[in-house]
């Protein structure tokens, strides 16, 4: 079943001869439990795809769906409340909040929403990632690594349905960075979400179930991996 869609998505940026159109008429189809990578050229459309699937940023045309619900017939507040129940995001500089600690850092999203912690997940989450031992330290006292765990522990602590992860592993190094795509595969399953993932790196991209490549603002083509590619 399609947990999320977009249908003729477009976004342009500038007019005249500086007009950038980041994304052209996009249409995409993500089934509940996917892992999808998106990959393409910096400046392909990728990141303002993933903007507008997570509604960081509205359209010029097109629509987002979100488990049945068109998600820009929403005004700005009740989009945040939406988002912020049903959506987990990981970006590649962590986003961290430096004044709380790691325990705290995860629950903020709940906390925001002024609804309680459900402590046995949360716990298990922090089991998962390997966190146990860091629940009191402070972001400065992590690595990069260490500070990635944290916000894919974060985005998952209201239960999303969906992970929207920009580059979770941009800053890392190439071991560390296959030991967070991994953990990120192990709480799809474990916690089923589903995950629709931003890269630069081939070899990560071919990690996940489906790669949707952008390129100029359009979908280039959709490969299953390891099975047959499919054109658009």
């Amino acid at each position: 079943m399609s947990i999320l869609s977009s249908k003729n998505l477009c976004k342009t940026y500038g007019s005249g001869d500086n007009e950038i159109k980041a994304l052209d008429h996009v249409s995409i189809d993500i089934e509940d439990g996917d892992f999808i990578s998106i990959v393409g050229t910096s400046g392909s459309g990728k990141s303002t795809l993933l903007n507008m699937l997570g509604g960081l940023d509205r359209p010029d045309s097109g629509t987002v769906n979100i488990s049945g619900k068109q998600i820009f017939t929403m005004s700005d507040e009740e989009l945040t409340i939406f988002r912020r129940r049903n959506i987990g995001f990981v970006f590649q500089n962590y986003n961290l909040v430096p004044v709380l600690n790691v325990y705290e850092n995860i629950v903020l999203p709940i906390e925001l929403d002024g609804s309680k912690a459900d402590k046995e997940y949360i716990e298990t989450i922090i089991k998962t990632l390997g966190l146990k031992q860091k629940l009191t330290a402070m972001p400065n006292m992590l690595s990069g690594g260490q500070q990635q765990r944290v916000a894919i522990a974060r985005a998952l602590a209201y239960k999303p349905a969906i992970i929207l992860a920009d580059e979770p592993t941009g800053n890392l190094d190439s071991h560390t960075s296959m030991d967070v795509i991994s953990l990120l595969k192990v709480t799809s399953r474990d916690f089923n979400q589903t995950i629709v993932m931003i890269t630069h790196n081939e070899e990560i991209a071919l990690m996940a179930d489906r790669i949707i490549r952008i390129e100029d603002g359009k979908v280039s083509e959709t490969r299953e991996v390891g099975g047959s590619d499919v054109k658009k």
